[in-house]
């Protein structure tokens, strides 16, 4: 006799499994734990099996018996229901292994893991929450260049041009990963090229002038905010480093026996290794730094709780309290303050100067050749840029 909703309700468990039968192989079973669960009976290839429906209520009777006439339909087609179950399960498992979230976590996992930067692997997760809400669940080698771009422009509209292009340009990173791990045959970002609105190039704002530059000095002297940003904002000008580089410091990289700061790949925007001569003034600030944080691992610690290194915006906020707005000097400015005076002063091999700021040759063997070449000339130019911006602070 069939089954009903009354009769199903109504059985209780036993010490053992009881079959409830309803029609044409359909069969609940009531568990001695008091759970209830759908199965079909059938057989195929003269084998008789049993494939699982659901539990009870959460499957209904109607439910479970259009589920087993479906399943009898793919039975009397050579079908075996369980199987295809089974291979549905590990579809879906490897869709969502495939997904491009997926892809793009082991990317930047991968990414990591080759002494990427922190600030970068940030970015790029960061870069990933934007494009997650629309392409992340999505089949990595499903994604078109249509539905790519439509994600793209909705982040355009809101007038972030130059994150929109930075999203294409991560997708495509990724995209590209997921073809070299056989996950997709093709990257949808490359048929983009040119689709976005191009963000005008911006430069960082800098003062370039030598009375500009002391009248800066001088205001830094009168910083009366916390005493480590007011000791980043000497050290800057003197080593003019990355802002990021600059911040991150750590006591393990600087000898001041030497007078040497020795910068990891990793931390360096062309992943080369970088060393920086130590003039005498800016070994005074790093001993004046010492014993502030000598005990923390950076030099330039946060306050709390001090195993980290100071915010990314504390220098520029520190030069916007001292009355600079950011049109008019930056914390990466003081590189291109250093770079525009040393040039224009003469004195210097302009080789010696890119190398100072730690920029990429564009030939690789002379890049490599000028590492060496010119430390001499750095170390005595190291000095001089710090004296010169003691004249400068007094002039």
């Amino acid at each position: 006799m069939p089954l009903n909703d009354i009769a199903i309700r109504a059985a209780k468990p036993g010490p053992k499994p009881v079959k409830l039968s309803d029609e044409r192989g359909l069969f609940l079973l009531v568990q001695p734990s008091g759970g209830k669960l759908w199965r079909l009976k059938y057989r195929i290839a003269g084998k008789e099996k049993k494939l699982s429906l659901g539990r009870y209520p959460d499957v209904s009777l109607k439910d479970a018996r259009e589920s087993g006439a479906e399943a009898r339909k793919l039975i009397a087609a050579g079908v075996d229901p369980s199987e295809k179950k089974r291979l549905d399960r590990l579809g879906a498992t490897l869709k969502a292994a495939t997904s491009f979230k997926a892809v793009a976590d082991e990317y930047i996992d991968k990414s990591e893991r080759e002494g990427r930067a922190a600030v970068t692997i940030g970015k790029a997760r960061w870069l990933l929450s934007l494009l997650e809400p629309a392409l992340g669940s999505r089949p990595v080698d499903e994604i078109s260049p249509v539905e790519l771009l439509a994600a793209l422009k909705k982040v355009e509209a809101r007038g972030h041009l130059e994150t929109a292009r930075r999203m294409r340009s991560f997708a495509s990173r990724v995209f590209r990963y997921a073809v070299s791990t056989a996950r997709a045959s093709a990257d949808p970002a490359a048929a983009l090229r040119g689709a976005l609105v191009a963000p005008m190039a911006t430069h960082h704002a800098a003062i370039l002038n030598a009375k500009g530059v002391g009248a800066l000095l001088r205001a830094i002297d009168g910083y009366d905010g916390q005493p480590m940003t007011q000791l980043a904002l000497k050290l800057a000008p003197h080593v003019f480093v990355r802002p990021g580089e600059l911040r991150q410091a750590e006591w393990s990289e600087i000898d001041l026996d030497k007078g040497v700061w020795k910068i990891a790949a990793s931390k360096m925007k062309m992943r080369q290794p970088h060393m920086v001569p130590l003039s005498r003034q800016a070994i005074e600030i790093f001993r004046a730094a010492k014993a502030l944080t000598g005990r923390h691992r950076y030099v330039f610690a946060s306050l709390y709780p001090g195993d980290r290194p100071m915010s990314e915006n504390t220098i520029n906020a520190a030069l916007r309290r001292l009355g600079y707005s950011g049109d008019e000097m930056t914390a990466h400015g003081f590189r291109a303050m250093a770079s525009t005076l040393l040039n224009e002063s003469g004195k210097w091999n302009p080789d010696a100067i890119e190398r100072a700021l730690a920029h990429k040759a564009s030939d690789g063997v002379r890049g490599a050749y000028h590492r060496g070449a010119h430390w001499a000339e750095r170390v005595a130019m190291a000095q001089w840029w710090s004296d010169y911006l003691d004249e400068l602070r007094t002039a």
